[in-house]
């Protein structure tokens, strides 16, 4: 008994900074799923060959249950700190938006800021999970 309490004790020292480690570098990223709060939709950004790519994974509204799916912004490249700037795609519509910038503000806030003839709009997204 002694003996596995002593064991158990040497495996948490040990695997306890490695699991906060992992979650630290995580957080420097904006890989997972965000919540857009104007319509509840939920989008799934990763890494795709280096760069930021994003997916529509979930909607709150029935109506829109067609975007899940569609891809929203693809091969989006790294252009500062936890900031990526590409090509975004209203999955309702089909319109895009050039030059959307993507910047990761926390580990749970993501702003996505874009401009259509020179007015411009941001967005603080909440990172899901």
């Amino acid at each position: 008994m002694r003996r596995s309490i002593k064991s158990l004790l040497i495996t948490s020292l040990v695997f306890t900074p490695l699991i906060a480690l992992a979650g630290a570098a995580n957080a420097g990223d904006p890989y997972g799923i965000w919540q857009r709060p104007s319509t509840g939709t939920q989008v799934r950004f990763y890494d795709c060959g280096g760069k930021l790519c994003g997916k529509v994974v979930a909607v709150r509204e029935a109506a829109r249950k067609k975007e899940i799916g569609v891809m929203i912004m693809t091969d989006a490249p790294k252009t500062g700190d936890k900031k990526w700037q590409g090509d975004m795609r209203d999955a309702g519509t089909g319109t895009v938006y050039s030059d959307v910038v993507v910047t990761l503000q926390s580990a749970g806030s993501l702003k996505v800021r874009g401009c259509v003839m020179m007015i411009c709009r941001a967005e603080m997204w909440t990172r899901v999970k």
